[in-house]
């Protein structure tokens, strides 16, 4: 519950800040472009603290580092409710990512550690609630206090969670031994902090103006790309003893396949968060917070296999668990991309929805937990982060690849580039008539339809990985595996 009520802060925290954008931009009479710094200046703190989790994990115990980042996360909220015009937002933005960046990493480092290798599946499936929930009830929650309540009270909200989160932090999680010898890999920081904040800048604003080949976008995308390389070649040097990420890990065949499964289902499942939304939207006219309401049942899906999932994976081995939840994901998505319509049955949608949550419930943590159950108990803290640098960086290129695509489609249907397509009509344009709204409603659908398709081809791409997973329960114990193993048996 320490982890959870975490995680539930930091990840509903970004999808319920985009809906208030638009607000902000008037409340602070500032340019939707600056604004969206808000959005931005989070994800970017966020990628460049998270490479430092593993190491501050082990130097200041992770107890100690998960209840500073929960603390910083807080103050950062209420600073930004406070906040008095369109730059003091972005920099408290910036404080609060500082602390999200370093919640879930650590979040999951304890999770794993406290659960040794029969339990992980369990304990993992419970962290991936508030993941899959997040982009979901964001948008409701979002919608609900900015039309009735306050934007302020999006940040607000954050503070009693917190609070109660760290009292619980402080009460229940057990003390862990920091290591003061631990060495921290500046030149590898030097490396991947910016590389990952200029990468990910890069990608989230190209897809945000559908063009890549914009110079300050093209710049900092290659740019990122070149330090991520220089870091990897740096991590892999036989002389660094202490790398800022163990890169040799991922020669695991359980670490490896577990991350190659991720990349490819993270890329296709917030590709489709992207698409799910905006087509409710912009093709059925649906407010945000009916949008939110309409995507329920992907989480009720995927509440209802979780528990399952984690169950399974602990008894019979994560790579049968997720092979079924991949199945189960992408008939999901063929059934809803096949309803797409500018007319669809809601009952429909609503059951493909379901189905596709059940199906992530059984893939995603699953598969965390197929790369986290044979780790040493001092492999842990810099696995999580590099798994949650995965993660990230395969969300955006996902998010970017689906919103360039669907741009490119609604081009070629003469519908411009597509940036301004949930916008609606200027002010005071004529209402085309009704024979003219249907076509392009339907070019519309058609579209959103296509780029759904190209989603499931992705998804489909993750079974290749996802067949080299363990298909047998976790050994109760070994010296290489155990959480409880003493450090001396680790080395």
């Amino acid at each position: 519950m320490v982890v959870v009520l975490g995680a539930i802060m930091s990840i509903l925290d970004v999808t319920v800040v985009n809906v208030a954008l638009k607000h902000l931009a008037q409340d602070f009479d500032a340019p939707l472009a600056t604004i969206q710094w808000v959005a931005t200046g989070y994800t970017l703190a966020l990628a460049t603290v998270i490479p430092v989790t593993g190491w501050a994990s082990s130097r200041f115990g992770t107890k100690r580092l998960y209840m500073i980042s929960i603390a910083l996360f807080v103050a950062g909220s209420a600073l930004a409710g406070m906040a008095w015009d369109d730059k003091s937002l972005i920099a408290f933005r910036v404080l609060q990512g500082l602390g999200g960046g370093m919640i879930m990493p650590a979040g999951m480092t304890i999770l794993t550690q406290a659960a040794g290798p029969q339990r992980v599946g369990q304990v993992m499936s419970i962290v991936g609630i508030p993941m899959l929930l997040g982009p979901i009830l964001g948008p409701i929650l979002g919608g609900w206090l900015v039309d009735d309540v306050s934007w302020r009270w999006i940040f607000y909200i954050n503070v009693p969670i917190g609070a109660v989160a760290l009292v619980m932090a402080a009460r229940i999680l057990k003390k862990d031994a920091p290591r003061s010898g631990e060495r921290l890999d500046v030149l590898g920081l030097l490396f991947l902090s910016p590389g990952l904040a200029a990468l990910i800048y890069g990608l989230a604003t190209g897809a945000e103006k559908q063009d890549f080949s914009r110079p300050n976008v093209l710049v900092a995308t290659v740019a990122g790309a070149l330090l991520v390389i220089a870091f990897v070649v740096h991590a892999l040097r036989k002389g660094n003893t202490s790398p800022l990420i163990d890169l040799r890990l991922f020669r695991r065949r359980s670490v490896a396949a577990a991350s190659g499964t991720m990349v490819l289902f993270a890329c296709a499942f917030f590709g489709a968060m992207l698409v799910l939304p905006l087509y409710y939207q912009s093709v059925l006219g649906k407010s945000a917070f009916a949008s939110g309401l309409l995507l329920a049942p992907q989480g009720l899906g995927a509440m209802l296999t979780m528990p399952v999932g984690g169950k399974l994976t602990d008894r019979i081995g994560a790579g049968k668990v997720v092979l079924v939840g991949l199945a189960v994901v992408v008939a999901g998505v063929a059934g809803f991309a096949a309803q797409i319509a500018p007319d669809p049955s809601f009952w429909g949608l609503g059951a493909a929805l379901f189905v596709m949550g059940m199906g992530m419930g059984m893939t995603m943590m699953p598969t965390m937990s197929a790369a986290m159950a044979t780790l040493q108990h001092d492999e842990v803290p810099r696995a999580s982060t590099g798994l949650n640098i995965i993660q990230q960086v395969a969300g955006s290129v996902g998010t970017a690849f689906i919103a360039v695509l669907l741009a490119t489609q609604l081009k070629d249907r003469g519908l411009g580039s597509g940036g301004g397509m949930s916008e609606g009509p200027p002010p005071g344009a004529p209402k085309p008539p009704p024979e003219v709204m249907a076509a392009i409603m339907q070019k519309m659908a058609d579209a959103f339809q296509t780029t759904y398709w190209w989603s499931l081809v992705l998804l489909a791409f993750a079974f290749l990985p996802a067949l080299m997973l363990p298909r047998k329960k976790q050994a109760a114990a070994s010296s290489d595996t155990t959480a409880d193993a003493p450090p001396v048996m680790m080395h």
